[in-house]
């Protein structure tokens, strides 16, 4: 049952999140944007709400495989360490088995995300190759020379996320659907350690004398500052994993995740690393409130009709 309230806890977070993503992928990509209100003026201006959606029907289609996987390992890793070391799967969890179960729950993430990630991120980003691809036109061609005609003018390379997908995998092969693996093998396994981590404590400290689960309002806080702390340690990782999958249309700039972090630290200086995490953190506290609750009802209904 935890991997199907799982599934229903990430689609109700997904729902939530996905335009405030779309806003952090721009940030963390585009030099231009100074802060998150002028990228979110300047989505909005050229692309109306749109384009704060780019991308989402793949991530809504996985989603729930992603997040079932991630609470269903969690869980299921949880009990087999709590059967090894105390004899009960059932049995209380030391905080190191839940760091433990949560971080393999984050690395199993990883084949799966990592496709759906690149489509995401080419998607989101799409509309800026665009426009620095026709900005090249003026400065291409003489003062006097007419303007290209409108038929000219290139469309978007992807068409949609399985378009983008096959044109990934056609043009940059296997490599480039797993392409930034790594920074989001990084990303994933501590910051899923330290989200359940922290759920588990926060639960503990909020949860009613006599009663052995906090009520919804601990646990709608619970999980809203669990996802920010999880997104406080990932966002460095984030920014690179982000940057290696938009390399590619085009030109390619990095060479791996250790030349793109010190490319990206010696342009741009230390705090590149840390590219919207002020973003990030406001969108994980409402999504993951979100997910929690969802999850948590999930698993209450489920006992319920089991009984």
């Amino acid at each position: 049952m935890d991997f199907v309230a799982g599934a229903i806890g990430g689609i109700c977070g997904v729902a939530v999140g996905y335009p405030l993503d779309t806003v952090k992928v721009r940030i963390q990509t585009e030099p231009k944007y100074t802060g998150i209100w002028h990228c979110v003026r300047d989505t909005y201006l050229r692309e109306r709400v749109w384009g704060f959606y780019r991308g989402l029907s793949l991530p809504v289609c996985t989603v729930s495989l992603v997040s079932s996987l991630s609470f269903g390992t969690y869980r299921h890793c949880l009990s087999h360490i709590c059967r090894v070391r105390y004899g009960s799967a059932d049995a209380k969890p030391a905080r190191t088995d839940i760091t433990l179960s949560g971080f393999a729950s984050g690395l199993v993430r990883v084949f799966l995300t990592s496709p759906t990630e690149v489509a995401k991120v080419r998607l989101q980003t799409q509309t800026q190759q665009q426009r620095r691809s026709s900005a090249s036109w003026p400065s291409a061609a003489p003062p006097m020379c007419p303007a290209p005609p409108s038929g000219l003018v290139p469309g978007p390379k992807y068409r949609g996320p399985l378009h983008c997908l096959a044109t990934v995998a056609r043009e940059e092969g296997l490599r480039g659907l797993y392409k930034g693996s790594s920074a989001l093998l990084f990303r994933e396994g501590h910051s899923f350690a330290t989200y359940f981590l922290s759920y588990s404590i926060l639960s503990e400290w909020l949860t009613p004398a006599g009663h052995s689960q906090p009520d919804v309002l601990g646990v709608l806080l619970a999980g809203g500052c669990a996802g920010v702390l999880a997104w406080a340690v990932a966002t460095p990782m984030d920014v690179i994993k982000t940057r290696l999958q938009a390399d590619g249309q085009g030109q390619q700039r990095y060479r791996g995740l250790l030349h793109c972090m010190v490319t990206s630290v010696r342009e741009e200086g230390p705090r590149v690393l840390f590219k919207g995490l002020t973003l990030n953190c406001c969108r994980a506290f409402p999504v993951n409130m979100v997910v929690f609750v969802a999850y948590e009802a999930a698993l209450s209904l489920s006992r319920g009709l089991l009984k």
